[in-house]
């Protein structure tokens, strides 16, 4: 992998995207993960206006730090930074209290109110993306948008452009390395931080990131009766989430009438 070529194609690709697309930079959420990380160092070397947003909804302190720390490195090397303090976590409280969660220890009802948390971040991107004319950016890789889903319906996965959507985890990974991101975020178990636990990717999907690449990478050509043990195990799981995830990445179903109905 020819990892500065694949760097400066991107920021080429982001900066050249902005000039036709006649914005002025961008804005990315930062949330102290390695994708993010990556994301926002992209956008910052495009030279545009880049602006960071940490939105917290009762987010852990370790994701905090993390975050902060990030910022303040971007900012230290990049003179295009902005950053703006969002906490989202009143807001969330208030949602909470204006619906009927029910049981909230179900659940269906904690996963609804984890994409809940998402979406709330997606309003504040798209407001401060119109208000300047900057552009949101994506920050799910190739795994998670295109794999197994593991992102959220008009959450994270409402974006205008996809820098790394194209890159498997383990690549986003070596990416980190050559952008000099903090070791922190590089060794941080990945996390969505949308749950009051510290769930960890791997605990939510049942395998890791590494088996997720093996299983996309065999499944076009393979069945789930050529495997055995962990493999057939980490077949299923992707199979499971692959399959499931489509309806977030198909065109939404429109109902086309008749034209005898239409006269």
């Amino acid at each position: 992998m020819q990892t500065a070529a694949i760097i400066e194609y991107i920021v080429n690709w982001l900066r050249d995207y902005a000039t036709q697309a006649k914005c002025k930079g961008f804005v990315v959420g930062v949330s102290g993960g390695i994708d993010s990380a990556v994301v926002s160092t992209l956008a910052a070397r495009t030279g545009l206006p880049t602006l960071v947003l940490e939105l917290p909804i009762h987010q852990k302190v370790n994701q905090i730090a993390r975050a902060q720390e990030h910022i303040r490195q971007l900012k230290s090397r990049y003179n295009n930074i902005e950053e703006h303090w969002v906490d989202l976590t009143r807001t969330f409280d208030s949602f909470t209290m204006a619906v009927d969660i029910g049981d909230n220890k179900d659940e269906q009802t904690q996963l609804a109110l984890a994409n809940a948390r998402s979406r709330l971040r997606m309003i504040a991107l798209y407001y401060y993306s119109q208000e300047r004319g900057l552009l949101v950016v994506g920050t799910g890789n190739k795994v998670e948008d295109f794999g197994v889903g593991f992102f959220t319906k008009y959450g994270d996965g409402g974006v205008d452009i996809s820098p790394i959507a194209d890159l498997l985890k383990s690549q986003v990974y070596t990416l980190a390395e050559e952008l000099n991101i903090d070791q922190n975020i590089i060794d941080a178990p990945p996390t969505d931080g949308l749950w009051d636990a510290d769930k960890t990717d791997e605990e939510q999907i049942g395998a890791t990131y590494p088996e997720l690449e093996w299983a996309m990478s065999v499944y076009d050509t393979h069945k789930i009766d050529d495997f055995t043990d962990r493999e057939r195990e980490v077949f299923a799981i992707y199979e499971r989430y692959h399959r499931a995830m489509q309806h977030k990445i198909n065109p939404i179903p429109v109902c086309k009438i008749p034209d005898e109905l239409l006269k």
